[in-house]
């Protein structure tokens, strides 16, 4: 993967990545090889980005799809590709989650379905309902429903843990 591709289109979208991976992965290790296959996903389909979305749109759906099937080849008793370091700025954005409030967020993030996991970090980063709907596939009044129904979900873990 060139360095400017890297530097100019995955590079400001780090954050984007480094939420959806910390979402699917328990340790830094798994989080360091999702986040590496990730980025190497995007640099094989960039020649297929038609642009009928934004690039960040493409980004969440390639970061989705690598983590998804990242965590059914877990299930199933694949191996996990063994990755080397990540660049630099990528360990620094990836210490930014170190307060209690945010850990314990990722924690009952981690207890919700894999398609609920995808509904709420991308209603975390503000996304439309639309532009939820269109990347998990479904309606924006089901998306909703769903937010607040994972919402309480949320509540109800975190509270318990108190």
């Amino acid at each position: 993967m060139g360095s400017d591709f890297y530097q100019l289109s995955i590079l400001p979208f780090a954050s984007i990545i480094i939420k959806i991976c910390r979402a699917y992965t328990n340790s830094q290790e798994d989080f360091e090889d999702y986040y590496q296959e990730v980025c190497l996903q995007i640099w094989r389909s960039k020649d297929n980005f038609n642009q009928q979305c934004e690039w960040s749109t493409w980004i969440y759906r390639i970061s989705l799809n690598v983590c998804l099937t990242y965590l059914k080849r877990r299930k199933s008793g694949d191996k996990q590709i063994v990755s080397d370091a990540l660049p630099e700025e990528v360990i620094d954005d990836s210490k930014a989650f170190v307060s209690d409030e945010i850990n314990q967020l990722y924690s009952a993030i981690k207890h919700l379905s894999e398609t609920d996991r995808a509904i709420i970090l991308l209603y975390l980063e503000e996304k439309s309902y639309d532009e939820i709907a269109e990347m998990i596939g479904s309606n924006s009044n089901n998306i909703g429903v769903r937010i607040n129904r994972i919402k309480g979900k949320l509540n109800k873990f975190i509270n318990q843990k108190d």
